[in-house]
């Protein structure tokens, strides 16, 4: 796998204090015996048996105080299984590279899929998440592997049907929920503030699933007073500023709003024309896209047919993996005129406008295609490179970006679609209090990320006589993965066990003070029609984890610890 240069980073040294509820557990968690849990023998070959502790990626407090939290009450959950698990707080940037590029080297790590719109249709979820050909280098990096459901994520590709598609949705989720693939935690309420004696109220787009947090408010936004500049706050840094490159959901904020892409998600959830004047499907294969007449790179120069080609064809050459799977299903792509192509697949996709012609950023040919023709002859990828000033079509343009303190854009006034406000402003805020502090003082005018208490938060509000506060349940969901290469995580009896053990409503209440839905599924509630509301995933906390534990030969050592079942040693020592 080509890996991707990555920069080095600092640590975040600010702390925010967990609740009482959380604070006996430790970063390392030691198993204490329980008498009814303590064998009259002790297996003879318990030493060899046993299972090493186990250690679980985190984002720090200050950065990330619920994930923290959750990880705490999940090494709680273990050690009463009598499993060691030690917590490793890291900065995200490093969690990131380590579970992306050493994919063999982990055991559980925190994690979240934030919402995107073109995650509105479920596909990306149940086909890029978990389908084995994914596994190598793109989003199955837990390493799951199941041959029938790699069938369902396939069918539902090619399913136009309507009710079908949702049928094999549902079978998709059922399996994902009895193997344990993830360890599923919550569906968070996003709590978004701006303060609205800069912004009308009536300029703030709502969207399904995605809050006001959104490229139309961005577009739409209009100030009603001298601040014509939208000021936003991150938790955490932006990794690249690359349009082949997936990475965190700070990035991404940044990235479409610079790109612009062929079709984009309006605030329904549904995908329409956006760089495409029209986008007309001749066949169920064989659809005609036509361009935007006048649209311009940030350089000046026009956009054509050849940099949409380009673009799409770009991700098959090895040298942009991320973005692979959303256009492999393409078996051509043919220029009619300056703004015409058509595209032909290769066979029906159901989810094509919304996973790829609204997924895909549009790039520049002349600046990208030399950058790929060198990287062909590299161990690096397109994912690794940064440009000096990133040039795109989109309604913003690259003005400045200061690593670990902002990323400064401006309204490019040129575009088919400009945007109301005069600059978009990020700034890295990675402590949660600070954040609170600045929204308050007018430091910041839309608080776009607030992983701390939701009450004290909505009480702040209250308070205020210029702020407006919006909650909306996440697309997206939080989870802890595990690394199923590796044992024990490679048993779904364990998986299931732990899966059991995590008690998700009292996460939900105490964690997130209630401002979050307990999570069984990679499809939220917000997506009603698709989530599937009979799913079986483990529960029945602690003593319903021993039985499964049980029920599958594992026992337990006279000191409590947990052993692998008869028959199974250690294979990892680290």
């Amino acid at each position: 796998m080509k890996r991707a240069h990555k920069w080095k980073f600092g640590l975040m040294a600010t702390t925010v204090l967990l609740g009482t509820v959380l604070s006996a557990c430790t970063s390392e968690t030691q198993t204490q015996p329980k008498t009814n849990d303590t064998p009259k023998t002790e297996p003879a070959d318990a030493k060899s048996r046993e299972i090493r502790t186990l250690q679980i990626l985190t984002r720090p407090q200050a950065s990330a105080p619920d994930e923290y939290e959750r990880a705490n009450l999940i090494a709680g959950a273990m050690k009463e299984l009598g499993i060691n698990a030690e917590l490793k707080p890291m900065p995200y940037e490093q969690q990131s590279d380590i579970v992306w590029y050493k994919r063999d080297e982990w055991d559980m790590t925190g994690w979240q899929m934030a919402a995107r719109p073109e995650r509105l249709d479920p596909d990306e979820f149940i086909y890029n998440l978990f389908h084995s050909s994914t596994a190598k280098d793109g989003y199955n990096f837990i390493g799951y592997n199941n041959p029938e459901y790699d069938k369902i994520a396939e069918q539902q590709r090619i399913t136009v049907d309507r009710e079908e598609r949702k049928n094999l949705i549902f079978k998709a989720q059922d399996i994902i929920a009895n193997d344990v693939a993830y360890l599923f935690n919550v569906h968070p309420k996003l709590k978004y503030v701006y303060n609205h004696q800069v912004f009308d109220k009536n300029s703030i787009v709502e969207m399904a699933g995605m809050g006001i947090r959104n490229i139309w408010t961005y577009l739409n936004a209009t100030p009603i007073g001298q601040q014509k500049n939208m000021v936003l706050n991150s938790n955490d840094s932006v990794q690249a500023l690359n349009p082949f490159y997936i990475s965190g959901s700070f990035d991404s904020w940044v990235t479409e709003l610079i790109w612009d892409r062929l079709m984009r998600i309006d605030k329904e959830g549904l995908p329409k024309p956006w760089a495409a004047e029209s986008v007309t499907w001749k066949t169920d294969t064989q659809i005609e896209i036509k361009l935007r007449a006048g649209m311009k790179w940030h350089d000046g120069k026009p956009v054509t047919a050849e940099d949409v080609k380009f673009s799409y064809e770009a991700p098959l050459t090895g040298e942009v993996p991320m973005y692979k799977p959303f256009v492999e299903i393409i078996d051509k792509i043919d220029i009619k005129d300056p703004l015409t192509l058509e595209f032909t697949l290769k066979r029906p996709w159901a989810a094509f406008e919304t996973a790829s012609l609204s997924k895909l950023n549009l790039v520049p040919k002349h600046i990208w295609g030399p950058i790929i023709e060198d990287l062909k002859t590299k161990p690096e990828n397109a994912e690794s490179y940064q440009e000096k000033t990133p040039i795109g079509s989109g309604p913003f343009k690259y003005e400045n970006w200061k690593f670990k303190e902002e990323v400064v854009l401006s309204a490019n006034k040129e575009h088919f679609s400009p945007p109301k406000i005069e600059k978009w402003i990020m700034k890295e805020i990675p402590n949660t209090e600070a954040s609170l502090g600045m929204i308050e003082n007018g430091e910041i005018n839309f608080l776009a990320v607030f992983p701390g208490d939701g009450q004290l938060l909505q009480q702040k509000v209250e308070a205020s006589q210029n702020l407006t506060m919006i909650t909306t349940t996440d697309l997206g969901f939080q989870f802890f993965a595990v690394n199923h290469r590796r044992p024990p995580f490679n048993d779904v009896a364990f998986r299931r066990a732990l899966a059991a053990s995590i008690d998700r409503d009292m996460m939900a209440q105490v964690v997130y003070k209630g401002f979050a839905e307990p999570g069984d599924s990679v499809i939220s509630p917000a997506l009603s029609i698709w989530k599937n509301p009979n799913l079986k995933y483990p529960s029945g906390g602690v003593e319903e984890a021993k039985k499964i534990l049980q029920e599958a030969g594992y026992e337990w050592d006279a000191a409590g610890k947990l052993l692998y079942p008869a028959g199974k040693k250690e294979e990892l020592s680290k």
